[in-house]
């Protein structure tokens, strides 16, 4: 049985990547390519992965189910990336942000990754503008830089809102070359359904051609999934549609732990809900929480009058807006971590002080900063600064600059502009901390298997900070993994290629074969959706923004009735040797009601508040810090390795303990 080794490198925690590449095996470069390499997906993580392994020589078999790799979801991410280069001179430093993330995450992730994450951050930025990300810059000349939430510095390096795009196709590009000469095959429009293990090993994976139905054997000497979250598990979220679990869960399931499932992130700033024919929700950039001020009307009967359309926003006095997490935290306001920004907007519309229609939404008001940015140019031109119409124009042109793309998104999906009339927001599934267990090498439990980026648990623990997956998808892919990777794959020079007509591959194949054809032929009732849509209201109401025992454990019950009743009722039309959306939807959904219970128990077994898990029996109850998360570090500093036992109500847990020798554990506060 597969035991949890984190593999920590001994010595100060500032020495220990240094140390660690200092003495771990290396291949030589004549012996690269001789070797093989299997990487699942292409966004940040995968394509700076497959990019960096196949420049050092290794021979890379890239796969994504998208028909470009430039459609990887991490081209959604707006708002930034974070590096410790104090360009700002205001106190960054490696150490704070290895600080500012281990606190982030409520000292949940394991303190020697997030150090080498905070370590290599600078590189990542370095090697981005080589590439020609065209990073936001100062009058100076010097990238600029945002603040985020959870952070009293200004460590964001950012290109408008399109950040995640604009590096997206800078490791595209990096692919691209390596595809030109050989070094990478791409195979776009393929999605993994199985991992094949061979002596132990992960030696290839069972792909689907999502365009034929060809089902293809492709064996390497390692596979490396960067396949990132699994937040679609409530159907609706920030995540892109065709975002799922599959290729982790079959790893899962070929023994690879699941780590901490339960640590889900709701995004505070997200456009609201607007009815049941939604498939996804858009999300905001948490960037705009820097000039936007979060509030809600302090009368109810203001907030009656704005639901029915007889009073606009703008018309409620100052003295009658609730800015409540200026209230509430002083220190940081409108930059609280997204967890507690999340919970303080629920708790509001939970109250009654919801501004749409449905009662769950926030606004997100921009009146002072284009006031206060316009008052400024004015200045700096020699303008009138009490010309109220040339003071609100300048300033709408600055906040145009830092934010312009994501303002025209809002008003297309809105139908309201947003210069003139405040955002509404309200919190949505975003971003899952949880993942496949990896050790410091980003190995998982199966040897030759790892993962990296969102698809795996390892850096961000109960609730990662803004601007950081970024940071880590890069750090793994350009800067971790191409090393690590090395140690294990130097027994492997003189392995030769891996065969795939082997009785593994042939059972792995089979397997796949079957749950295909008793998708087709299974003639139930209920399209994949209907499921899928069940499955979210379920996770959503009992496994949300706040869960109690109750709830968890009617969600375990009813998500299990559900998965029962989907194997008999789903109905899924077309074959399967041809494109099949809806086969491969309902391939991702049978994975997400495995994990979704999974996910329920985690949450259900984790009885402290931590992050984003919050569990109502674990609450401050008085003090400066009332009604906030309490966190039980007796009993729960540990992360939650699952390992797959057959039903997810058999799911063994194992414990990786979590020290802290570097930083102090105290009750997070932002007050």
């Amino acid at each position: 049985m597969a035991t949890l080794d984190s593999k920590i490198p001994k010595g100060p925690i500032a020495d220990k990547w240094t140390n660690h590449k200092n003495k771990i095996n290396l291949v030589n470069p004549a012996n690269k390519r001789l070797i093989d390499v299997i990487v699942v997906g292409t966004g940040l993580a995968g394509g700076s992965a497959a990019a960096t392994l196949a420049e050092l020589g290794y021979n890379v078999k890239a796969f994504c189910f998208q028909d470009s790799p430039r459609r990887a979801h991490s081209i959604a991410a707006q708002g930034g990336i974070n590096a410790a280069k104090n360009y700002q001179g205001d106190g960054d430093s490696t150490y704070r942000l290895f600080y500012d993330t281990v606190k982030g995450g409520d000292y949940r992730s394991r303190e020697a990754n997030v150090y080498r994450l905070a370590e290599v951050s600078a590189n990542i930025i370095d090697q981005c503008v080589a590439q020609g990300v065209p990073f936001a810059r100062d009058y100076g000349g010097l990238l600029d830089n945002r603040s985020f939430g959870g952070v009293l510095v200004s460590r964001t390096f950012y290109a408008k809102g399109q950040t995640g795009q604009q590096l997206l196709l800078g490791a595209y590009s990096a692919m691209n070359r390596q595809i030109g000469r050989g070094k990478i095959k791409m195979y776009n429009r393929h999605e993994m359904l199985d991992v094949v293990i061979v002596d132990g090993k992960a030696r290839g994976i069972i792909a689907r051609n999502l365009v034929t139905g060809e089902i293809e054997r492709h064996s390497a000497h390692a596979v490396v999934l960067g396949t990132g979250g699994y937040g679609n598990v409530f159907f609706l979220s920030t995540n892109a549609m065709g975002s799922n679990v599959t290729a982790a869960w079959k790893a899962h399931k070929k023994g690879a732990f699941f780590a901490n499932p339960c640590y889900t992130q709701i995004h505070p700033t997200c456009i609201p809900v607007s009815g049941d024919h939604q498939s996804k929700l858009t999300l905001m950039s948490e960037s705009l929480r820097n000039d936007g001020r979060i509030w809600v009307p302090k009368k109810m009967e203001d907030v009656k009058a704005i639901r029915e359309g007889s009073l606009k926003p703008t018309q409620i006095a100052e003295e009658d807006r609730d800015y409540y997490l200026e209230r509430r935290y002083p220190a940081f306001g409108n930059l609280v971590p997204r967890d507690v920004a999340s919970r303080a907007a629920k708790e509001r519309c939970d109250a009654g002080f919801g501004v749409n229609a449905t009662g769950e939404a926030v606004y997100l008001d921009f009146a002072s900063a284009i006031e206060r940015y316009g008052k400024e140019q004015a200045t700096i031109k020699g303008l009138n600064v009490n010309d109220a119409a040339l003071v609100k124009k300048l300033g709408q042109e600055v906040v145009k600059n830092k934010y312009g793309n994501l303002f025209q998104m809002y008003e297309k999906i809105v139908d309201e502009n947003p210069y003139e009339t405040p955002m509404m927001i309200y919190p949505a599934v975003h971003y899952t901390m949880g993942g496949i267990w990896v050790d410091y090498n980003l190995m998982t439990t199966v040897p030759g298997l790892y993962a990296i980026g969102e698809a795996n648990f390892s850096d961000h623990g109960a609730n990662r900070l803004g601007a950081s997956a970024l940071m880590q998808g890069l750090a793994d892919g350009y800067f971790v993994l191409p090393y690590t990777i090395g140690d294990y794959l130097a027994d492997d020079i003189r392995t030769g290629p891996i065969s795939t007509e082997t009785p593994e591959f042939e059972e792995a194949e089979k397997s796949v074969r079957a749950t295909i054809d008793k998708f087709v032929n299974n003639n139930g009732t209920k399209s994949v959706d209907y499921f899928h849509k069940r499955l979210g209201k379920i996770m959503w109401n009992k496994v949300g923004m706040s869960r109690n025992e109750k709830g968890l454990k009617e969600a375990i019950a009813e998500i299990s009735a559900l998965r029962a009743e989907f194997y008999s009722d789903v109905r899924v039309p077309g074959g399967a040797n041809e494109f099949n959306e809806e086969l491969a939807k309902a391939g991702r959904v049978a994975d997400f009601l495995e994990l979704g219970e999974l996910f329920a128990k985690d949450a259900l077994n984790r009885t402290e508040s931590c992050g984003g898990h919050f569990r109502e029996e674990s609450v401050e109850l008085d003090g400066p810090q009332k009604g906030e998360a309490l966190r039980n570090d007796k009993e729960f500093a540990y992360a939650a390795a699952w390992e797959y036992k057959g039903e997810p109500k058999d799911a063994v847990l194992h414990k990786e303990q979590l020290e802290f020798n570097d930083i102090e554990l105290k009750q997070r506060s932002y007050k």
